[in-house]
């Protein structure tokens, strides 16, 4: 019931300005408010029952993430700003002639300012059976417990949307551990981000990670399925069943209160706003996605905090040359799809009259990069990158800021090489330049925080809340803020953690010149208190990679990760893998028989890797030395897939086999392979070595490249295959067998002595000055002096080099750490097993309760 006597006016609270709303946007504005109006009155109308929190990352939440976690702000919080706040606080009344608001709790509020901040609800496709027990939308926390519940008793999820959202949904059905399938009534996946290309190598991508795809799927009713819960029925005659179904098909602005109470919105929806996002009313105010301006509605946090700026500097200026105006949004987006890099500038379409594209595409690795330009080739237009978003700060840069392209575009997406364009440096850009989009922070604000005495990272992020929204924006203010301290004289700090104030290049060097062997030694010499996750697993490499101890001696085992501490990689169900090296890829049938009986009696689930090895996966902890044993005697031994060491050395079958082979690739690659096994690193290094220019070994995207010619081998150096592709350079041409092993011992040497903690070899060769030219001059012209040290350093890696399983299991006190149980030799029975394409793996913890609920005994479970 409206409120709208005098009398009763008169009773209520008036709020300067009354708050509808408390998610991103509406939070920021609370904030910004604040900020700026320090005495303001303010009170928050919330119809969730919690505060504000961060939906940016809310598939998080299946990764281990709570609610708290996710709070952007708590009740203390605004207690101490001075904001007086409601929570289930759903607003049923809007009287705009008594400037009153009511609530279905019967609360009652009166206002000088509301602002709208009401956001958007998920829209459901109006599909026969839509609300039923396990259809489901993905929007707010509650929604997230839903979905919990449901993948509990669930096994198959679909997803309805293969936009942003949809994908971020399908990321938490497949978080959840159910199997995950994607339906999308368009033909492409994201295709308002990306181009038709794109979206087919996103497809490629997400299928590969075991997400099911289904493009121009119309869903025309929901039944009961045969095999699981539900069926979908689509247009085309075809079906799919699945147990619960999530609908992510789009968003629709939440206008109700608007239309129900006479405030302008679109013929589509929205509320309409001006430049100052002010409505039809011009005391109210709509900020975020339920609002419209020019018969647009934006849907990203970004522009959402420009709305909320505009709003609160009208409210507290009116109209003024100092007031701000939203005059629109760079819709530009980068993220991170179910571990896929995406991103997307500006006019990813090419609508724009007379533009230009240039594409680049790396099928083997899944990488897809276009560019679209100008007819003068000398703006850039927009871009589209999936797969490999290394590039999207620099293009972002251009884009925003009408930086003129340099001569040949096409070189800012191609891999890194002579001939490429280097990376937009923090000095190349303007002052005006947009460093962090979510918070409207500029490169002459972080400079100015600077100026102000906000003298290091943390600082710079806490006075202009950059990098505070949704991230993206961390290594390009990193990059300002270091070179504009550096500018001033300010020492840019690198030390590896708060006990070391050295890097880790300094700390390699302390340990070897005095010759320390422990970390007490090192940290009561050098640090200060006891150490972390940080510098204890770095000093523990640094240690291996100078001395070559055994990883797991009394004094070093405490320095370890777990994967290094239990000599293998960790899986998701607490089991761990068991990857034998095989040499070069070449395997004597005897050898792989051996294998075929361990993984049998073992209950050992297989694959064959990239990196042509056999990897064992599900063994238990308490298995893992017998495993081992058995292995060690067969000839095996380990092949370091859990260490920041050399995994693998792939290989072609060469001239022995290959009709185009011109050297022995196989004998090469098992001769590095068994020279560099033993080595210990900043990060982990690939090698691969083809017999011919026909690359099937793939040599050019490993740390350490070898392509045969027909006087000798090519060396390529840096390259990688990781969350940032790179090719390799090419570093030497036609070397002999001694003149190759020679220049690779030095540069692995060298790596190990100078680069950063966990920095691989393609960012530790870029961040040198001189890159490629300078390692050169260092390892072929020895520039430094000190090639001779650097032989010796590889010398005693090789002459030191010990298999970790062997040692361990030959060790008592090394096995007594693969007790399951510390004080018994028994084993834990509650363990079941599953069929999955044919091999036995670990059952998960809804397949465990699905086997008790059909009475199996425990003997039968085992």
């Amino acid at each position: 019931m409206a409120i709208s006597s005098e009398l009763s006016i008169k009773t209520l609270h008036k709020y300067d300005v009354l708050v509808i709303g408390n998610g991103m946007v509406g939070h920021h504005f609370v904030e910004q408010l604040r900020e700026q109006h320090p005495k303001a009155s303010i009170r928050v109308l919330s119809g969730e029952p919690r505060l504000a929190y961060d939906r940016v990352h809310l598939s998080e939440f299946f990764s281990g993430k709570t609610a708290e976690d996710l709070a952007m702000t708590t009740e203390a919080h605004y207690d101490s700003l001075g904001i007086s706040y409601s929570t289930n606080a759903w607003v049923n009344d809007i009287n705009r002639e008594a400037k009153t608001v009511s609530c279905a709790n019967g609360e009652s509020y009166a206002y000088n300012n509301l602002v709208l901040a009401t956001g958007s609800y998920p829209f459901v496709p109006p599909i026969p059976g839509n609300d039923q027990e396990h259809c489901l939308v993905y929007r707010t926390i509650e929604d997230l417990h839903s979905i919990e519940a449901s993948a509990k008793v669930s096994k198959t999820g679909v997803v309805v949307g293969g936009g942003l959202l949809g994908l971020e949904a399908a990321n938490a059905l497949k978080e959840a551990g159910l199997q995950t399938h994607v339906v999308e009534f368009a033909p492409q996946l994201m295709a308002v981000q990306l181009d038709e290309s794109g979206g087919r190598v996103l497809r490629d991508k997400i299928t590969e990670l075991g997400v099911e795809v289904h493009t121009q799927k119309a869903t025309t009713e929901i039944v009961a399925g045969e095999s699981s819960r539900y069926r979908m029925n689509f247009a085309d005659g075809s079906f799919l069943e699945t147990d619960m179904i999530l609908f992510s098909a789009g968003i629709r602005p939440s206008d109700t209160l608007a239309r129900e109470f006479d405030i302008a919105v679109g013929e589509r929806g929205g509320i309409e706003i001006d430049n100052y996002c002010v409505t039809s009313d011009s005391s109210i105010y709509a900020i975020g996605e339920c609002a419209l301006w020019q018969q647009r509605i934006f849907g990203l946090v970004a522009p959402g905090y420009s709305m909320a700026r505009a709003a609160v500097s009208h409210i507290v200026n009116g109209v003024s040359d100092s007031t701000v105006a939203f005059e629109g949004a760079d819709m530009s987006t980068k993220l991170k799809l179910m571990g896929v890099e995406v991103g997307s500038i500006g006019d990813a379409h090419a609508k724009t009259e007379g533009a230009l594209t240039y594409t680049y595409e790396n099928q083997p690795l899944g990488i897809y990069k276009k560019i679209i330009v100008d007819a003068s080739q000398k703006a850039l237009l927009g871009a589209v990158l999936v797969g490999d978003t290394s590039d999207y700060d620099t293009l972002l840069q251009y884009a925003l800021n009408g930086i003129e392209l340099p001569e040949a575009p096409e070189a800012l997406i191609l891999p890194a090489s002579a001939d490429a364009a280097p990376a937009l440096g923090a000095d190349a850009l303007p002052m005006q330049a947009t460093v962090c989009s979510c918070h409207n922070v500029s490169k002459a604000d972080v400079v100015s925080a600077i100026d102000d005495g906000n003298c290091d990272l943390a600082s710079v992020k806490s006075c202009t809340k950059a990098s505070s929204g949704c991230g993206g924006c961390a290594a390009l203010l990193k990059n300002v803020v270091d070179s504009e301290l550096e500018k001033r004289g300010v020492e840019v700090k690198k030390d590896i953690c708060e006990h070391f104030a050295y890097s880790r290049q300094e700390l390699f060097h302390i340990i070897k010149v005095e010759g320390i062997r422990s970390f007490e030694e090192l940290i009561a010499k050098h640090g200060n208190g006891l150490g972390c996750e940080v510098c204890k697993p770095a000093a523990g490499s640094i240690f291996a990679s100078v001395y070559n101890d055994f990883i797991l001696k009394q004094s070093l085992v405490g320095l370890q990760d777990t994967n290094d501490t239990y000599l293998g990689n960790m899986q998701k169900d607490g089991t761990y893998s068991v990857v034998p090296r095989v040499a070069g890829g070449e395997i004597t049938p005897e050898r792989l028989i051996l294998l075929g009986e361990v993984a049998r009696d073992y209950k050992l689930y297989t694959k064959i890797t990239g990196g042509q090895r056999v990897d064992l996966f599900g063994a238990r902890v308490e298995d893992l030395p017998d495993i081992w044993q058995r292995l060690v005697d067969g000839g095996f031994e380990t092949g370091h897939a859990y260490a920041k060491a050399l995994r693998t050395v792939k290989s072609c079958v060469g001239s022995t086999w290959c009709r185009y082979g011109v050297q022995d690739s196989v004998g090469k690659a098992i001769d590095l392979e068994n020279r560099y096994k033993g080595l210990r690193a900043p990060h982990k290094i690939k090698f691969a070595v083809s017999g011919c220019t026909r690359e099937c070994a793939e040599a050019q995207s490993k740390d350490i490249g070898v392509i045969a010619t027909e006087h000798g081998w090519n060396l390529y150096v840096c390259g990688n295959g990781g969350m940032k592709p790179r090719h390799g350079d090419l570093f030497a041409t036609d070397l002999d067998d001694v003149t190759l092993v020679k220049y690779i011992d030095r540069i692995l040497s060298f790596y190990v002595k100078t680069a950063d903690r966990l920095q691989r070899t393609s960012v530790w060769m870029e961040n040198m000055e001189g890159g490629l030219a300078y390692l050169q001059d260092v390892v072929i012209n020895d520039s430094l002096g000190i090639c001779e040290e650097l032989e010796a350093q590889m010398e005693t890696v090789v002459d030191t080099y010990q298999c970790e399983w062997k040692t361990a299991i030959e060790n008592p006190e090394s096995r007594k750490r693969f007790r399951q149980f510390v004080n018994s030799q028994k084993a834990d029975v509650n363990i079941a097993f599953v069929e999955e394409r044919g091999q036995i793996r670990p059952a998960t913890e809804e397949e465990k309760r699905s086997i008790v609920s059909a009475d199996k005994t425990e003997a039968e479970l085992v």
